[in-house]
């Protein structure tokens, strides 16, 4: 509502952005003229009603109206402490309410004008009510920057019907008449004076100054309304022809707001850019409702992801940009994308377009190759889970008669490409980062002081890994192991473990106990490595405790 701030502003002003500096002539001349302004609006909006008897209505009516001057002047401070949804769920039901006894308690004269009046009305309440999905984190309806143009532009026609009712009731004053209209130039105006806000010459401050002020006008109309709510007055009909000429302005009145919220198909749109805020997060295709998934398309087209050029040109509009990504979707072959990229004149059209992006604009057509594309968040992540379960179930203990104090078996998943292989560290030593950036040896463990790397003999993209803590060295069994070392590694928290999955790509698929039995102190790590029958390579992870700081190579 307007006028949150209006007792702060008639005092002082705070410079936007924590700036202090000095105000000049210009501004301190506005700060004075608007304290001065903002007094006799004041006045106005606190001025006592008219004596006399009201119906049960307009009773109604007028305490709802006082209510919504309340909100505009010190109760959305407290509101606003409350969460968003509070707050637009609050403004959404006392509009609905005064709109529907504006409709009642006013005297239209016209059932023209009064349903073209609600059905401004319920323009109005319809973006309230998208605000609320927004809030409660629902589905809404994603208007646009042209349909919310067209919203504001309701918003002023509502007010302007709602005055020329309250004319043709012949009840009200001429200064809150005076007070409507002035209301309905406040909606107009809006939108070209904030474009100007940060563009002033004034420092900037002048302007919102004036934004400010200009915003207690319609507070000052809502007052005037409830005051003047007067006993039964019959008014005489109006003259026929002073009729036609209000039908002729209901019309144009109620049609060109509808008419500004219709744009040329031919004519760019430019919805998203590559710092649009809605683009930070890209959503799951299967979480998507159909309205929703050109706009995601349209983000990941204008992005710069890695510092690179976008997919398509910044200038070119959204119709444009989704009709090439349908036809990127019927590309054969990654030539053709090319073909198609470059007559679109795209920065990077070698680079061609991934599944993945494409999804959002024909999923019939990427969903028939890749159904995992289609899916939810959630069924994303059971299918993972699925995965790395069944996964784990592949794996054996080697051996299973040599129980550990604590032992566990699990896929353990490494980069496909050049992944040196996986770690076994004391997770809660913070110095070791620094110590163990270069490992000694040169076989299948390297070592530092407080962790080792173990590597791989295949060039495998997972193995599976079984782990196992005992209070003394084990019998060493080498037979049936390509390779096995022996080394020393310290635990200076009382930890020593592998690294899990955790979200990651990278890991044990299962959890990983912790294998320094005895606490902090020095242990001895014997890995032993071998490729089974089927192919598949095998690692057994043995720790004890030990002093011996000597390398063994027990099986090369």
């Amino acid at each position: 509502m307007f006028g949150d701030d209006w007792l702060w502003m008639a005092v002082q002003w705070s410079p936007p952005y924590g700036e202090r500096a000095g105000f000049d002539t210009s501004t301190t001349v506005m700060l004075l003229v608007t304290a001065l302004v903002k007094a006799a609006f004041l006045w106005l909006i606190l001025r006592a009603p008219l004596p006399g008897p009201l119906d049960r209505r307009a009773r109604a009516l007028r305490r709802l109206l006082y209510l919504a001057v309340a909100y505009a002047l010190v109760l959305w401070y407290p509101i606003g402490l409350l969460p968003d949804a509070v707050d637009t769920a609050f403004q959404l039901a006392l509009w609905a309410a005064i709109d529907v006894l504006y409709l009642l308690v006013i005297r239209w004269r016209s059932r023209l004008l009064r349903a073209a009046a609600a059905a401004l009305f319920a323009v109005e309440l319809a973006g309230m009510a998208d605000q609320l999905l927004d809030d409660l984190d629902l589905p809404q309806v994603h208007w646009g920057e042209v349909v919310a143009l067209g919203l504001m532009l309701g918003s002023a026609a509502a007010t302007a019907l709602t005055v020329v009712g309250q004319w043709r009731d012949g009840r009200w004053s001429r200064g809150t008449l005076i007070a409507g209209w002035a209301s309905m130039g406040v909606y107009t105006l809006l939108i070209p004076l904030n474009l100007l806000a940060g563009q002033f010459p004034g420092g900037g401050l002048v302007l919102p100054v004036m934004l400010d002020a200009m915003g207690l006008v319609t507070t000052v109309w809502m007052a005037a309304t409830a005051r003047e709510l007067p006993t039964e007055n019959p008014v005489p009909d109006l003259p026929p022809a002073r009729q036609r000429m209000i039908r002729v302005a209901v019309a144009t009145v109620t049609v060109l707001p509808i008419i500004a919220m219709i744009h040329p198909e031919q004519a760019a749109r430019l919805t998203y850019t590559g710092w649009s805020t809605d683009c930070y997060d890209r959503p799951s295709f299967g979480d998507l409702k159909p309205a929703q998934r050109d706009a995601v398309f349209l983000c990941v087209a204008r992005g710069m992801d890695g510092g690179g050029p976008p997919m398509f040109p910044d200038s070119m509009s959204d119709q444009a940009i989704l009709a090439y990504g349908r036809a990127l979707c019927r590309a054969k072959d990654h030539d053709e994308q090319v073909a198609i990229l470059t007559r679109a004149g795209s920065a990077r059209p070698s680079w061609g377009v991934d599944p993945w992006d494409l999804v959002y604009v024909c999923p019939e057509i990427i969903g028939a190759a890749h159904p995992e594309l289609l899916r939810s968040a959630e069924e994303t992540q059971a299918a993972n889970d699925a995965y790395i379960a069944e996964e784990n179930a592949k794996c054996r203990d080697p051996w299973p008669r040599a129980k550990g104090v604590v032992q566990a078996t699990a896929k353990y998943f490494l980069f496909v490409d050049g992944d040196p292989g996986y770690l076994v560290h004391d997770p809660g030593d913070e110095a070791a980062e620094e110590e163990d950036k270069l490992y000694s040896g040169d076989g299948l463990v390297t070592v530092g002081r407080n962790s080792a790397l173990v590597g791989h003999i295949e060039d495998v993209s997972d193995l599976c890994l079984t782990v196992k803590a005992f209070r003394a060295a084990p019998p060493r069994r080498t037979a049936g192991w390509q390779q096995v070392e022996e080394v020393p590694i310290v635990s200076r928290t009382g930890r020593l473990t592998v690294p899990e999955l955790d979200g990651g790509e990278v890991g044990a698929g299962a959890p990983m106990p912790n294998l320094a039995i005895n606490g902090k102190g020095r242990y001895r790590l014997r890995v032993y490595v071998r490729i089974d029958a089927a192919g598949e390579e095998q690692h057994l992870v043995v720790v004890f405790p030990g002093a011996s700081r000597k390398r063994l190579t027990l099986k090369p």
